[in-house]
């Protein structure tokens, strides 16, 4: 019984950790759009306008 219990809790850590890291590694719709809008400006400001 042991051995399951220390099965089902590393498999468990495994999962939970892939669930945070998938959910980091995508940004929310609102930061997409501001990432977008952010983009041009930051290019135009740099070549001196």
């Amino acid at each position: 019984m042991e051995k399951v219990l220390v099965i089902a809790g590393i498999w468990t850590m495994c999962a939970l950790c892939a669930v945070f890291f998938i959910r980091g590694a995508t940004a929310p719709d609102e930061r997409r759009m501001n990432l977008r809008r952010a983009a041009p400006n930051d290019v135009a400001d740099s070549a001196g306008r």
